[in-house]
């Protein structure tokens, strides 16, 4: 990969990373609901799976896709409706947790990677930087350091949403004001929603 294609790619992938998606929102949900220690098998799983998934998309699960597309369209179909569940659950989330032995259970690893397959913005930003990113005449090469370089700047990405939720705790201590906090944070799951809600319909 040339070298200012891999500086343009670096901001991509940051950008795409940080900016407001499911993911985010959901560890800023965590992050404020147990706070950024057990949320941290949630970051782990994102960030594992997401490169995970954009590796084997480019090897060639991708071309399944095209293939057969309804199998893209059914799991499209089970994001939006798995992604709703999780809105509402976000929404109906009771106070603040203190301590390990909290009651309540945040995302674990496995929970968080499997996520990434059927989290639209995951696969608009697998889709986006394999078709721009990827160099013709070096693809497994170039689809290696894409891989690698969103291992890389996800984790502090996801960190900065998780810790951003924890700095939110001691404000949300009313219960009042927690529960209309995870009630945006739903919202802004379910809005977060539309662009492929509407690419559905379209199709």
């Amino acid at each position: 990969m040339p070298f200012e294609m891999l500086v343009a790619f670096l901001g991509f992938a940051f950008a795409s990373s940080v900016t407001p998606g499911p993911n985010n929102m959901m560890l800023v949900a965590s992050g404020v609901n147990f706070g950024v220690r057990r949320t941290l098998w949630h970051v782990a799983g994102i960030n594992v799976g997401f490169p995970v998934m954009l590796l084997l998309t480019g090897l060639g699960l991708g071309q399944v896709f095209q293939r057969y597309p309804m199998i893209y369209t059914a799991m499209k179909v089970v994001g939006i409706v798995y992604m709703l569940w999780l809105a509402w659950k976000v929404a109906t989330s009771g106070s603040v947790r203190e301590g390990e032995g909290a009651a309540g259970k945040p995302m674990t690893f496995w929970q968080a990677a499997a996520f990434q397959w059927v989290n639209p913005k995951a696969w608009a930003m697998v889709i986006g930087a394999i078709a721009a990113y990827t160099v013709p005449e070096n693809y497994i090469g170039s689809l290696l350091i894409i891989t690698a370089v969103y291992a890389l700047v996800g984790t502090p990405g996801s960190m900065v949403w998780a810790m951003f939720g924890a700095a939110l705790r001691n404000w949300l201590r009313d219960p009042a004001k927690v529960r209309w906090f995870n009630i945006a944070m739903a919202a802004l799951l379910v809005l977060s929603l539309y662009p492929a809600v509407m690419d559905l319909l379209t199709h």
